[in-house]
């Protein structure tokens, strides 16, 4: 198992090395399932609004509005108040996970405290008021769920069915839908629910095997876009009906899309940042994903950035960290709002 070598996303200063990569590329090969270079983010919890419509309404400006205590990347998020949010773990400037808790509201963020041990590409999300945590990996995947109270403290919480890091999970209606991963050794295609106190079990198979996709709910529906398809950054966005256990394909993105992070804001899913099968494509694009399906360009990042995390706020949509295509991480906290006027 390669976890922790794939998992940090080293720049390729070797000319043959890179070579080899464009190559492969090139032979619609990709790179191998340990390489960060064909992956994609974690997704967060939305809530949704009034129905969007997928026009120049559902178009966004993003502001700074703070910073973290250090760079991270592939962190973990979920809001624990209206107006305050939860970051936990992620990777480091040096390539190494963090265990960091930091407690992020307004302008300010704090760490609060640290996980068991560190690590990243895990998934987030709040029932009754309780920050869960799902999966992620260092050297392997982990399967562990760790509840987590709103000052630091940790606790077990239950298992996954299978050790599952660069999955994304959303909690409607008092159940966590856990959509894809990747195991250490295969990647998933699996939508999971979850509630406190039960086992975790499967109600959805994805069409292909999924991993690092946006996720965020769309009235009382999962929307699911883009991620990495075994090597290969994907266009697809499906839609996934707790009620019937039923994926479909409802519309395409742009042009392929993986490490990028989701939230809804007033019934319009925003798809932030992230980038193709080329670990420095990062984009700057913002995308609108109207409940119709219909999918626009609504804004721009401040910066190319993937690997963000992304969590509704209230009325806003508050963004952290990411990696730009120079391989730096970012401690920039920002605030998407609706553009008004």
């Amino acid at each position: 198992m390669h976890r922790h070598q794939v998992r940090r996303r080293r720049a390729v200063a070797a000319s043959a090395l890179v070579a080899i990569v464009l190559a492969a590329l090139i032979a619609g090969n990709g790179t191998s399932h340990h390489a960060r270079t064909a992956a994609g983010h974690p997704g967060s919890s939305g809530t949704s609004g009034s129905a969007g419509d997928g026009t120049a309404n559902d178009r966004v400006v993003v502001v700074a509005s703070g910073q973290l205590p250090a760079p991270v990347q592939d962190a973990a998020v979920a809001a624990i108040t209206p107006d305050s949010a939860m970051l936990i773990g992620g990777l480091n400037q040096g390539e190494s996970s963090v265990a960091d808790i930091v407690k992020v509201s307004g302008s300010e963020a704090i760490r609060v405290g640290a996980l068991p041990s560190a690590l990243h590409d895990a998934s987030a999300s709040v029932i009754g008021g309780e920050v869960y945590l799902f999966g992620g990996g260092v050297i392997t995947s982990f399967s562990q769920i760790t509840r987590i109270s709103s000052t630091g403290e940790t606790q077990p919480a239950g298992q996954l069915p299978t050790p599952a890091s660069d999955l994304a999970t959303t909690a409607i209606a008092g159940t966590v839908y856990i959509v894809g991963g990747y195991t250490g050794q295969s990647p998933l295609r699996t939508i999971l629910a979850w509630r406190p106190g039960t086992p975790a079990r499967v109600v959805g198979m994805l069409p292909k095997p999924l991993r690092y996709a946006a996720v965020a709910e769309q009235a009382g529906q999962l929307l699911i876009a883009g991620g990495t398809s075994g090597m290969a950054a994907s266009q697809n966005v499906y839609r996934f009906d707790p009620r019937t256990g039923q994926v479909t394909t409802i519309t395409q993105l742009p042009h392929p899309l993986t490490h990028a992070a989701a939230a809804a804001l007033n019934g319009t899913v925003f798809v932030l940042g992230g980038r193709d099968a080329s670990t420095n494509s990062q984009t700057r694009q913002i995308l609108a994903i109207s409940p119709t399906g219909a999918v626009n360009t609504a804004g721009t990042l401040p910066q190319p950035l993937s690997d963000l995390s992304a969590v509704t706020l209230g009325e806003h949509i508050l963004i952290a960290g990411g990696r730009d295509p120079a391989g730096h991480l970012h401690k920039a906290i920002l605030t998407l709002s609706p553009q008004r006027g």
